[in-house]
């Protein structure tokens, strides 16, 4: 599974290994079904401080839609662990959806 983090704030540089290990130990299930996953974390205020972390996962996967989802905290790792939490949550209940066969028909014969 390839690994993405993204950002453009320089104190997330010693949080990339973090998040990289936090991404690869949620996904170590699912990780054949991820073959690539991009982590953005943004800090929306700056240096003003208040619940503007943001962390935003993309699974990207095979044979479907990628999952995307965000989550917002006072800090990096709560943001961080919110955001995998969800996805592997939207993750799973994709999985188990596609595994489902789809509803059989009922048909009806009326006797004469």
């Amino acid at each position: 599974m390839e690994v993405i983090v993204e950002s453009r704030n320089p104190e997330v540089s010693a949080l990339r290994s973090v998040a990289e290990n936090r991404l690869r130990f949620v996904l170590r299930r699912l990780a054949w079904r991820v073959p690539r996953a991009r982590v953005h974390l943004d800090d929306t205020n700056g240096p003003r401080g208040g619940i503007d972390k943001e962390v935003r996962v993309e699974l990207q996967m095979i044979g479907s839609a990628p999952v995307v989802v965000s989550a917002r905290s006072r800090d990096w790792r709560g943001a961080l662990d919110a955001a995998l939490a969800r996805a592997v949550q939207r993750l799973v209940r994709t999985v188990r959806r596609a595994r489902q066969p789809p509803p059989a028909k009922v048909l009806r014969v009326q006797a004469e």
